[in-house]
């Protein structure tokens, strides 16, 4: 019997650098600049050292050399790019900036509704206003710019490869961190994009001519046009997505019904569509091959048809603004076409795994996102489905089959990553996918040359977007699981490998077993008379969420962003179900200020609140729904687990001259109380004549009143709460300076330590240890910010959007 010949050395190599580069990933530093030089040195000498061992030993030097070589390469890559970093004295400041306008500009809404363009810039001067003939400070190549409309103010429409010279505020790139959020500075980091900044003034330098920005220029003469084509916003946003790569046109409406019925990877420029287009292009060239003798005699047509997929999908990739994930599909397509024109033969599971690492090598970062995983995962389930076969029944079959393998493997990568699962995405795929990516993004791309062909893509998207509401209405039609821990999420994956593979029924029922942590997690909640407190960091505005053994209480909703985006949608809504809370016992909202209650209506929408509690005037729009509302008063008192909760503020008299009192005053404060005592006080934006009036008992934990402003914090409030820990809900570098640098040094003086959510992220605090731990540092990474606890100035107004 013949042996079995075994993988391929080079294989089994690239396997040990992606793990070394998944380990440099993890880490909270990056290692010293000589670390890299030091791995390619232990490398050689690993290799050298291969050669003199036993045949059956040689594979663990080399297995070594290559983790050692992926750890540096991805060492060196991360510290290149930490260098471009905007310089924190320069942060804040006024700076002249000369460059070109890098990639097609975004429009956005800014706060307000104001309209605006988000940009990236390639620098090329930059000038101090206040030292212009000084040097100049060491800055990132690229910055991320954002533009917004001040009152009667028309902006100009950004054209990509333009010269512009604009007065700009800049500050380094800083996030929101919250458990399994959104990792802002991570999106910026792999976008080589080191500092975002706002524009004050602009004068353009240059039109844009030539081959600089000539693509992006096509792009944006295209997403005009189909603008003016489609009357629709929703299905011209769905449109420009589809055929330009722009996911930022698609409504959030529309995001979260595409993310409610499993078909989200189909509204943008993914590796699907990339492949059926590379396939398709590949089918027509070696079609057309073959009726040219010469031609195939020049070049066998397969040949030239593997070539032509690949030229078609970096054509593509870069018609669609070449974004990291349409990269990642490329260089995949690029390795195995190496891999074939090289004669090597491999079988699939091993030629997928080289082109992984192929990507790896020029995007380590690609390892830290969701769309890596679940696009090599697709790839791989789809491969191992086997031959279709030939006929049209059997290729339905094979179809179907696929389908059904995509869909049941790839669940729990999606409830790793995304802590939900659509239950219709089955059915709703079944139609999506061949609509999409064979009729309707053909036909957006077509409509380039012909636009009545953008009409006709708009009526079958229409007819979709209905189906898929219907399927959205069914009951149950998204499932919500909350965050597993590791081990659990690793038997999860394994059962749905087991579960997928050809394998005897006796050996895939193994899966169930290993499935059953991953779907229903055990969920850690406080002791019978304890609690637990998470302060989400929300930017500029509060949001704290307390949870008892069987009880969960969210007071205030954090802010409004834009008109399209807000803290519930962006932060809460993802937070609680990460945590596994599938509803709230109740929503207290401190005052109407739209810093505390903008993300109400998305919450009071998104999951169950059994009751609401306020000081929202009669009327307010948020008691309108069907929720029971009541008004908070002083003296209300109530006891969940063990743990009571009490009322402080406002009084009834307060609440009586609501019209004429400023929302601040009129704050619910809340004080939660342990049963072995341990307190917190949830203070609003209640000011110092409130203060006075309080009298709180002593407390652990604090919420610094009115994220630490100058008219709050009190000396009567510090002498009777006398708390151990404050903590301040607060944006970075946000326009109204909290916390002020007079509260901070008054708590300084009493000897009480202040967490700020600008360099604590969000702050985690359990009753019965009576310890603090921040998100920050719980989760650190080396490309993540570590802001100054006292910023010395406001920089503005913050990024709107950072959800992307």
């Amino acid at each position: 019997m013949a042996a079995t010949p075994r993988p391929p050395m080079l294989v089994v190599s690239m396997l040990a650098a992606m793990a070394g580069i998944a380990v440099l990933q993890q880490l909270p530093e990056l290692p010293s600049a000589r670390v890299p030089l030091l791995c390619l040195l232990a490398a050689l000498i690993l290799c050298g050292l291969a050669r003199r061992m036993q045949e059956r030993f040689v594979w663990l030097p080399w297995l070594l050399a290559a983790a050692l070589l992926g750890f540096g390469w991805a060492a060196w890559r991360a510290q290149l790019r930490l260098a471009e970093a905007l310089p924190p004295a320069w942060e804040g400041r006024e700076l002249w900036l000369t460059g070109r306008v890098d990639a097609l500009p975004q429009p956005l809404l800014g706060q307000g509704g104001a309209p605006g363009w988000r940009f990236a810039f390639a620098l090329e001067q930059v000038v101090d206003p206040q030292n212009p003939e000084g040097a100049r400070p060491p800055m990132p190549a690229r910055l991320l710019l954002s533009a917004y409309a001040q009152a009667g103010q028309v902006l100009p429409e950004w054209v990509p490869g333009e010269r512009w010279r604009v007065l700009a505020t800049l500050r380094r790139p800083h996030g929101q961190a919250n458990p399994h959020g959104f990792d802002y500075e991570l999106w910026l980091f792999e976008q080589d994009l080191r500092a975002t900044g706002q524009l004050r003034r602009w004068t353009r330098l240059e039109e844009a001519r030539g081959w600089n920005g000539l693509i992006d220029r096509w792009r944006q003469q295209l997403r005009r046009a189909i603008r003016q084509r489609i009357d629709d916003p929703g299905l011209a946003g769905v449109l420009v997505a589809l055929s330009l790569g722009e996911q930022t046109a698609i409504t959030r409406a529309d995001w979260n019904l595409f993310r409610d019925t499993g078909t989200s990877h189909l509204m943008a420029i993914s590796g699907v569509h990339i492949t059926m287009f590379a396939w398709g292009a590949g089918l027509l060239v070696g079609r057309l091959w073959r009726f040219g003798a010469g031609s195939c005699l020049w070049l066998p047509a397969p040949l030239a048809a593997r070539w032509a997929g690949v030229a078609a999908a970096l054509l593509y990739a870069l018609f669609s603004g070449f974004s990291v994930p349409a990269q990642r599909t490329v260089w995949m397509l690029l390795a195995l076409a190496l891999l074939r024109q090289a004669g090597l033969a491999w079988p699939w599971p091993l030629a997928l795994l080289a082109s992984a690492g192929a990507v790896l090598l020029l995007d380590p970062w690609a390892l830290c996102q969701p769309g890596f995983w679940l696009s090599f995962a697709a790839v791989a389930l789809l491969m191992a489905g086997g031959d279709a076969g030939r006929g049209f029944w059997p290729r339905l079959g094979a179809a179907l089959r696929s389908q059904w393998i995509a869909t049941l493997g790839l669940a729990p990568l999606t409830l790793v990553f995304f802590q939900q699962l659509s239950l219709v995405g089955l059915a709703a795929n079944l139609l999506a996918i061949p609509l999409v990516s064979l009729l309707i993004t053909p036909l957006a791309l077509a409509g380039a040359l012909l636009p009545e062909l953008w009409s006709l893509a708009a009526w079958l998207l229409q007819g979709l977007l209905a189906y898929l509401r219907a399927l959205a209405a069914l009951p149950s039609a998204v499932w919500s699981v909350a965050v597993a821990p590791l081990w659990a999420q690793a038997a999860g994956l394994l059962g749905a490998v087991l579960l997928v593979l050809p394998l005897p029924w006796r050996l895939r029922l193994l899966a169930a077993p290993l499935l059953v942590p991953l779907l229903w997690p055990a969920l850690p909640r406080p002791a019978p008379g304890q609690f637990e407190l998470l302060a989400a960091d929300v930017g500029q505005g509060s949001a704290v969420l307390l949870r008892t053994r069987r009880h969960a209480l969210l007071y205030d909703a954090g802010p409004q962003y834009t008109p399209v985006s807000d803290a519930g949608q962006r932060v809460l809504l993802p937070l609680l179900r990460a945590l596994g809370q599938r509803e709230l016992d109740l929503l207290l909202l401190s005052h109407r200020d739209q810093d505390h209650v903008g993300g109400a209506a998305a919450l009071l929408a998104g999951l169950p609140v059994r009751g609401l509690l306020s000081s929202l005037e009669p009327g307010h729009a948020l008691l309108a729904g069907a929720t029971p509302a009541s008004t908070c008063e002083r003296g209300q008192r109530w006891v969940w687990d063990g743990v009571a909760f009490e009322i402080l503020h406002p009084r009834a008299a307060d609440l009586a001259r609501r019209g004429t009192s400023k929302p601040n005053a009129l704050s619910c404060v809340l004080l939660v109380r342990a049963a072995d005592g341990a307190g917190a006080l949830l203070t609003g934006d209640i000011e110092a004549a409130q203060e006075q009036d309080l009298a709180p008992p002593p407390v652990d934990l604090l919420m610094a009143p009115h994220h630490g402003s100058k008219t709050s914090s009190s000396a009567p409030l510090l002498a009777a709460a006398a708390p151990r820990l404050v903590f301040v809900q607060a944006g970075y570098r946000n326009r109204f300076g909290h916390p002020a640098p007079a509260v901070l040094a008054r708590y300084q003086a009493a000897g009480v330590p202040v967490l700020q959510s600008v360099a604590c992220g969000a702050l985690h605090w359990r009753s019965d240890t009576r310890a603090a731990a921040c998100e920050r540092e719980q989760r650190r990474r080396y490309w993540r910010d570590r802001p100054a606890p006292d910023l010395d100035g406001p920089a503005g107004p913050p990024e709107p959007d950072q959800g992307f």
